[in-house]
């Protein structure tokens, strides 16, 4: 388990009575090993997937130096999540045999060779080849991780340590940003790419610190066959069909947005310079505080409710992206980062917690899925955002929304 325990992260009750001072010191100190170990959850999912949205902000950049179209390097950055799909459905098939720990690791050490290569991509094939790679080590260290978390940790626990992961997530969306147009504007693009592979190298040191052994997986065998009743028992799930659909929807509308935004914000009338636009990404700040609230929240709301309110509050903010205002843009961002990660937490917590039996397997479904949605996003939204341009692009985000609210509906909770 992440360090420290999970049993710290569950407290202690107070007692009236003469140990009621020792008892509140115990609080206190399990209070704060549950909140060194959110933080250690949000900095491990920080570095795995530091690299998936980083180089969107330097979109413009690449698309002249290959001199492609913005649909074209929009794809060819986003391939990640071609591989994240792909690397997701065979963790889910190898998980009773992958050591969690081990997996980690290595997925997070040697997603540094194509992160290096990508400094040295000479054509855009080559380049979308390797996003490809990144992807699959990223999913491959996410999907474990989420698996980790949900065999491991308490049912009380659990809906806090996702909460983290997804924070650490949205942390990355933001300062990944501005490391990398800060890299790219001061050493260029090559340069961006090394600092890169360095952050996850120390995503693999952190790994190696932190995370505890645990005792072996129960191997299933033949694993086909066990592969195959978790898929099929999952699938039959309508609640669990919902929150993949959901996945896919949500990362369909996020891709979207900030992917064909870029090309907005570097055209008239707002004309942004390379670190100028590194900088707009500080939009993701407000998500970095509202996120680890949905853990509390969908105890109280429900899922449904927390889904929808995340869900409306990202369409509020599509309006405002069509404004020639660019304080109002700013904050059409804001909204639709909030929304959109206060829907990822709480629908990635809803597979965790509703999965009943092989959690990996119920996790790489949805990330599959999630991240499907990606890479259909990017394909078909640059197709859009070039034919039709940035209005239709919004339409179609917004289309996407509403989709995910109605699928909502299906997020019942499980009867005892």
């Amino acid at each position: 388990m992440f360090l420290p325990s999970a049993a710290a992260a569950e407290g202690a009750p107070f007692r009236k009575g003469p140990a009621m001072s020792a008892l509140a010191m115990m609080a206190a100190h399990a209070h704060r090993g549950a909140a060194l170990r959110h933080f250690v959850i949000a900095l491990t999912a920080f570095l795995t997937v530091v690299d998936l949205f980083a180089t969107q902000a330097i979109l413009p950049m690449l698309s002249a130096a290959y001199g492609v179209s913005p649909a074209a390097m929009g794809t060819a950055v986003n391939a990640s999540t071609l591989g994240m799909a792909v690397s997701s459905l065979a963790v889910a098939l190898l998980a009773p045999r992958i050591d969690r720990r081990r997996g980690i690791l290595a997925s997070l050490a040697l997603l540094a060779i194509p992160t290096t290569l990508l400094a040295h991509a000479p054509d855009l094939a080559s380049f979308a080849a390797l996003r490809v790679a990144q992807g699959l080590f990223m999913a491959a260290a996410f999907t474990l991780t989420l698996a980790h978390l949900g065999e491991h940790c308490t049912a009380q626990a659990a809906a806090g340590a996702f909460a983290a992961y997804i924070s650490g997530n949205v942390a990355s969306n933001l300062i990944g940003r501005l490391v990398s147009a800060g890299l790219a504007d001061h050493l260029g693009i090559s340069g961006n790419f090394y600092g890169f592979a360095a952050l996850n190298l120390a995503g693999a040191l952190l790994v190696a610190a932190t995370i505890r052994r645990a005792p072996p997986m129960e191997r299933e065998a033949p694993m086909m066959r066990a592969m195959t009743a978790s898929w099929r028992a999952h699938l039959a799930d309508p609640r669990l069909r919902a929150a993949f659909a959901i996945g896919f929807c949500i990362l369909f509308a996020f891709i979207g947005t900030f992917t064909y935004v870029n090309f907005v914000l570097v055209r008239p009338p707002f004309g942004l310079g390379p670190m100028a636009l590194g900088v707009v990404y500080l939009v993701f700040l407000p998500s970095i505080v509202t996120t680890p609230l949905v853990g509390g929240w969908v105890p109280r709301l429900g899922t449904r409710r927390v889904l929808w309110g995340g869900l409306g509050l990202a369409a509020i903010g599509l309006p405002l992206l069509l404004l020639p205002s660019l304080i109002a843009l700013l904050a059409g961002l804001v909204l639709v980062a909030i929304g959109t990660f206060a829907a990822q937490a709480t629908a990635t917590g809803f597979v965790g917690s509703a999965a009943r039996g092989d959690r990996a397997a119920a996790g790489g479904l949805y990330l599959a899925c999630y991240f499907a949605g990606g890479l259909l996003g990017s394909a078909l939204l640059g197709r859009i955002f070039d034919a039709a341009g940035w209005p239709a692009c919004v339409a179609a985000i917004g289309v996407s929304l509403a989709i995910a609210a109605l699928l909502a509906a299906q997020l019942r909770p499980a009867r005892a």
